[in-house]
């Protein structure tokens, strides 16, 4: 598959895109794989038998006789290759590329939200053997007995070619069930020739989503997560996993108020599409997304010669990353772990940027020249995500289900307008 525009636009090949729904924390409130996982919450939020991860505090994530990774020094299996993963979120290039290197057909299916993939992970009625999760659902996976462990005799690439922190990274200390994918930021995306004020240099940029000038032009993320975060932010609040139901009430409360403001609109594509073709002047935004933004500006604007889009993000900003793992039913677990590998070669990971948008944790990346090389546009550079923003950057975890509650229900009130 080509994207739409690479022909008219050579040596800036990305993708159409990620429908991400409401991905971070939607495994939370799953009763069913809380059950699987060993019950249900505890008095304090805590899911029985299960520790949730943090940056601060890191976890290992346990083993088991019954669920043991795949031995060394195996064959890789004849396939098909089967990777179950978020649409469009893999350049199938990339995916040819190794399927050829390996005489190997593949098929790629594709998931909305994690709530989705899981369900039907859970059914047993499907064998993947790549699986694209989120850190959050990682140790519920596991403990799930859904995700099998990897075996790093295979992985050669993992420590040689990834930043340190995301070879061993806290959510999945050791590496045990994944290896990392793709980093990126959550800051604001705006059109400067709609947007008169240069909101990189506001004392709170947060607070333009409020701006009543840009009504019916404003949009946020329709992901809970994303969207009370950026609410936290702009109040100061640093812990963005909190479980205070006065910070809680006091989002729903803003998010309520920025509703009747701006009108504003909920979606998952206004970042890297809508924006770019002036249906938004600002929208919340993945780095990533903004990345790919230049393919959709319209007409002669089309690769963004002007330089109009624009994307901030605080150095103490929400920063988070995703991975690939290896479904327990996976039929060819041997060909799964040559792939992981595989996508962790400093040449296929950086060709996968190119078309997806979203940047690989490699050592080989040198931030500095992804705009001379032509992966970013200059006025973008402000997307590039660098190894030291994970030191400055704050980090989205699982929630306790309790917690997680009140901040789904939260978002509830404020979709319905509460």
């Amino acid at each position: 598959m080509r994207h739409p525009r690479e022909r008219s636009f050579p040596g800036l090949d990305r993708r159409t895109f990620l429908q991400r729904g409401a991905a971070w924390g939607a495994l939370a409130s799953a009763s069913g794989l809380l059950a699987a996982c060993g019950g249900g919450a505890g008095s304090d939020g805590q899911t029985a038998g299960l520790k949730l991860a943090s940056p601060s505090e890191p976890q290992s994530i346990g083993l088991s006789e019954d669920n043991p990774a795949i031995k060394s020094g195996l064959e890789p299996e004849a396939g098909p290759l089967k990777i179950y993963n978020w649409s469009d979120y893999i350049w199938p290039r990339v995916v040819k590329d190794f399927a050829r290197e390996y005489g190997v057909e593949y098929e790629i299916t594709s998931f909305y939200n994690m709530s989705e993939a899981v369900n039907k992970l859970r059914t047993g009625r499907v064998d993947f053997d790549v699986f694209f999760p989120t850190a959050d659902a990682v140790p519920k996976l596991a403990a799930a007995k859904l995700l099998q462990p990897v075996n790093h005799d295979y992985l050669g690439n993992l420590e040689s070619n990834v930043w340190p922190e995301l070879a061993d990274p806290w959510y999945d200390k050791g590496s045990r069930y994944t290896v990392p994918y793709t980093v990126y930021t959550t800051g604001i995306a705006w059109r400067s020739d709609m947007v008169s004020e240069d909101i990189a240099a506001m004392e709170n940029p947060y607070e333009i989503f409020w701006n009543e000038k840009y009504s019916g032009k404003v949009g946020i993320y329709d992901d809970y997560r994303e969207a009370m975060s950026m609410v936290m932010l702009k109040n100061g609040v640093s812990d963005i996993n909190t479980g205070s139901p006065k910070v809680i009430a006091q989002v729903k409360k803003e998010l309520i108020e920025l509703s009747k403001a701006v009108n504003v609109k909920t979606t998952i594509d206004g970042a890297y599409s809508r924006l770019p073709e002036g249906i938004f002047a600002l929208h919340q935004s993945w780095s990533g997304d903004i990345v790919a933004g230049p393919f959709y500006m319209p007409g002669k604007s089309y690769g963004d010669p002007d330089g109009v889009l624009q994307y901030w993000w605080p150095k103490d900003g929400t920063i988070g990353s995703d991975m690939i793992a290896i479904p327990t039913g996976a039929k060819n677990p041997v060909l799964a772990h040559h792939f992981l590998n595989f996508m962790l070669e400093n040449k296929y990971a950086l060709k996968n940027f190119s078309w997806v948008g979203y940047q690989p944790p490699m050592k080989s990346i040198k931030p500095s020249k992804l705009v001379s090389d032509g992966y970013v546009v200059e006025n973008l550079r402000s997307a590039i995500v660098e190894k030291p923003n994970f030191s400055t950057g704050v980090i989205q975890t699982a929630l306790p289900p309790a917690v997680d509650r009140r901040y789904q229900d939260a978002w509830s009130d404020f979709k319905s307008g509460a």
